[in-house]
């Protein structure tokens, strides 16, 4: 439960500076960011999957690079769910990706991961 909350401290953290660095990304409120991070976090589990599956033969012959167009699409997909959440194109999404990956990345090397342990 605890790793639960703190990946989705990380997850609103990482769209909070996505919306300050990454021109075309927004929120109308704290409330809104919040939501947009639990609803990313839903998206991730649920249909980040099956379009990782989809573009398997894109991510090879790109060597990998196509996960950020995909990571893009469940930032995109949360800004269509949600009012409040705003996403200009597909550059401030892949830009929102970027940055919330890399702030995922870097939280990451300072929460222990229990499996490793």
């Amino acid at each position: 439960m605890l790793r639960a909350i703190l990946q989705f401290l990380v997850t609103a953290a990482g769209l909070w500076a996505a919306s300050r660095l990454v021109p075309g990304v927004s929120f109308a409120a704290t409330s809104s960011l919040l939501w947009a991070a639990l609803l990313l976090g839903v998206v991730n589990a649920l249909v980040r999957p099956i379009l990782m599956v989809i573009s398997f033969p894109l991510t090879v012959i790109t060597f990998g690079l196509f996960l950020l167009v995909v990571n893009a699409a469940t930032i995109g997909i949360v800004a269509v769910l949600l009012d409040g959440f705003v996403v200009d194109g597909l550059w401030a999404g892949i830009g929102a990706a970027i940055v919330t990956g890399v702030v995922s990345w870097l939280a990451g090397a300072f929460i222990p991961d229990e499996k490793r342990n």
